[in-house]
C-alpha cells in the first residue's frame, strides 16, 4: 500500500498537483527573501515619541570606521616636536605664573609683618606695677587689659 504525504501547502491549494509544488516552493522562498530585504529597506514610520530627526541606533559592530590618512615619518616627528614644544611653553607660563603668585603671597605676608610691628611701636602703653588694682578692678575693665613684652 501506497501512503501519500499531505503537506499543507496541498491542503491550501488543491487544484494545483503535488508536482507542481516543489519549483512553486523554491520560487516562494526566493520572493521571501526579497520581500524580506525590501521591508528592510523602507523606512520606519514616525516614532511614537515623536523625535523624527533621530535615526535608529546601530550595533557597534556594523560602524565602519576608517583608519585615517598614515602620516610620513618626517611629519610624525614635526608634529611631535611641535606638541613638545607647546607643552613646553604651556610649562613655562604655568610655572612663571606661579612664581608670581607665590611673590605675591610673601609680599603680603611681610606687609602684615610689617603692619603688625608699626601697629605696636604705636601702642600707648601703661604699665601696671602694683598688681593688687588689678584685683579691684571689673571684668570689664579687665577685658581691655593685655600683657606685653617690655624688652
Amino acid at each position: 500500500m501506497e501512503e501519500k504525504a499531505i503537506r499543507m501547502e496541498d491542503i491550501l491549494n488543491e487544484d494545483s498537483s503535488s508536482d507542481d509544488d516543489i519549483p512553486n516552493i523554491c520560487e516562494i522562498s526566493e520572493e521571501n527573501k526579497k520581500k524580506i530585504s525590501f521591508e528592510q529597506d523602507i523606512p520606519k514610520g514616525k516614532p511614537k515619541s515623536g523625535r523624527i530627526w533621530k535615526e535608529p541606533k546601530k550595533r557597534f559592530s556594523s560602524i565602519v570606521k576608517s583608519r585615517g590618512i598614515k602620516l610620513s615619518f618626517e611629519k610624525k616627528q614635526k608634529l611631535k616636536e611641535n606638541l613638545q614644544r607647546a607643552k613646553d611653553m604651556s610649562r613655562a607660563i604655568k610655572e612663571k605664573k606661579q612664581a608670581e603668585k607665590e611673590a605675591k603671597k610673601q609680599r603680603r605676608i611681610e606687609n602684615l609683618k610689617r603692619a603688625e610691628e608699626n601697629r605696636k611701636k604705636g601702642e600707648v602703653v601703661q604699665i601696671i606695677k602694683n598688681t593688687a588694682k588689678l584685683k579691684r578692678m571689673k571684668k570689664k575693665q579687665l577685658r581691655f587689659i593685655e600683657k606685653r613684652d617690655t624688652n
